[in-house]
């Protein structure tokens, strides 16, 4: 029997969430960030989230709020509605590694602050050290990693 195109939408949903459940991102946020992700518009309301994933409405509002929370959708309300919708913050991928950019500046900071607290000559000492080490490469990394996307979508 051939598939609807509604079940292959909902069963990419699903397949793209649980990848991002695997990388650690929790299961509710995964399904509502995919969700829009996979929506033309990109901007849903909660009774829509609440229809296509077969959820509650808790489940909705504490996965809308972690997303707002980490900056990966924001809330819009029309002028004259009543209703909330939730857009992606921004369709890019560029945008949202972007921002992780800052998370791993904070990630160095506390690493090299534990350091200190450690003392480094000691085994957490050189366990942080080493750590912050590596925090700085993926962002070293990450930097040129950006600057070598924008070139390229900016070829296309």
């Amino acid at each position: 029997m051939k598939e609807t195109k509604a079940r292959s939408v909902e069963r990419f949903v699903e397949r793209f969430a649980a990848a991002l459940v695997d990388a650690g991102m929790p299961r509710m946020p995964s399904l509502v960030f995919v969700s829009l992700l996979a929506e033309n518009d990109a901007r849903l309301t909660a009774d829509d989230l609440v229809e296509r994933l077969d959820v509650s409405r808790a489940a909705v509002s504490g996965a809308v709020r972690y997303l707002l929370h980490v900056g990966m959708i924001r809330r819009e309300r029309p002028a004259g509605s009543r209703r909330d919708y939730y857009v992606l913050e921004d369709e890019d991928w560029y945008a949202l590694i972007a921002r992780r950019e800052r998370l791993l500046e904070q990630w160095i900071a506390a690493t090299r602050s534990g350091v200190q607290a450690v003392g480094a000559r000691t085994p957490a000492g050189r366990r942080l050290a080493r750590s912050a080490e590596f925090f700085e490469f993926m962002q070293e990394e990450l930097a040129g990693m950006l600057a070598r996307w924008q070139a390229r979508s900016a070829r296309r």
